[in-house]
Order: structure tokens, then C-alpha cells, then sequence
């Protein structure tokens, strides 16, 4: 799996912890090894300029995905083809301000934020209620798994 990260947020946050959710996450949604993704973390004025050009809303958000060639889950028999995921681009001062809210650390609630982007990127949504309950099930699953393994080391 090809994954870069580029933090240019100016915040020191654990990327290798990031790196290895969205391995994760992309390793449980069978996607080839063969594919592409990149993550970018921005300060709030480049998250804010980014939700207000794509989204149409004004102030920062704290995640964003780009999908490129909309790779849809695979199965393990049959993996999602190579290809280019798209860009997950996360902000962690938004990120650590739901992190105090929600009483966990930052690098939870980004561990959260880029599996709801590797999400985003494989053609889920929440859109609707039904979407809703999938995605953000296969998301608890995801980062119930990943923290399992990340305690067996």
C-alpha cells in the first residue's frame, strides 16, 4: 500500500500511528496493495479556504476526502483494483477541539477522523439514515480492530 502524509498543519501529531489506521483500515476493506492514498494535515485557515471552495461552507472542518478514482470496497477473494485513492486531508487543531469535547485524546479523534476519510473515499456516505448506521458501524469496527492489534503489538 502506497500511503504518503504531509503534515503541513504546523501541530506535532504521531504519523506513523495515522499511517497505520489507514493501512488498516484499507487492509479490512480489502483494498490492493497496489493502490494509492494520500494525507495531508492543514492549519484552520487552509481547512477553512478548502470547506468554503469544495464544500461551499464557511469555516474549518476537521476532515476532508478527495476521492480520485472511486475504488469501491473489495472482498478478500476479490480486492479492489490498483489504483488512486484520493486525498484524506485532516486539520488537528479542529480534531483537538472535538477531542476535548468528546473527553479523548487527539490522536483519537484523528485516528477517527482519516477511517471516516479511507470511508469517504470507497464511495460510503451519512448522508441518510440507513448510510449512516453502516458507515459509522463499519468505522467503530475499524477502530475497535486497530486498537486490538495496536495492544498486541
Amino acid at each position: 500500500m502506497s500511503i504518503e502524509i504531509n503534515n503541513e498543519s504546523g501541530v506535532d501529531v504521531d504519523e506513523s500511528r495515522i499511517l497505520r489506521i489507514a493501512d488498516f483500515a484499507l487492509g479490512v476493506m480489502h483494498v490492493s496493495e497496489e493502490a494509492e492514498l494520500n494525507i495531508v494535515l492543514v492549519d484552520e485557515a487552509a481547512m477553512e479556504q478548502l470547506h468554503v471552495q469544495w464544500m461551499d461552507e464557511p469555516g474549518p472542518t476537521d476532515v476532508l476526502s478527495f476521492p480520485m478514482d472511486e475504488l469501491r470496497p473489495g472482498t478478500e477473494d476479490d480486492p479492489t483494483p490498483p489504483g488512486l485513492l484520493g486525498d484524506i486531508v485532516l486539520c488537528p487543531q479542529v480534531a483537538e477541539s472535538q477531542a476535548e469535547t468528546a473527553g479523548h485524546a487527539t490522536i483519537d479523534e484523528l485516528l477517527l477522523l482519516t477511517t471516516h476519510g479511507v470511508l469517504h473515499l470507497l464511495g460510503f456516505d451519512h448522508a441518510e439514515p440507513d448510510e449512516e448506521k453502516e458507515m459509522f458501524g463499519i468505522q467503530r469496527d475499524i477502530l475497535l480492530g486497530f486498537a486490538m492489534r495496536e495492544r498486541r503489538g
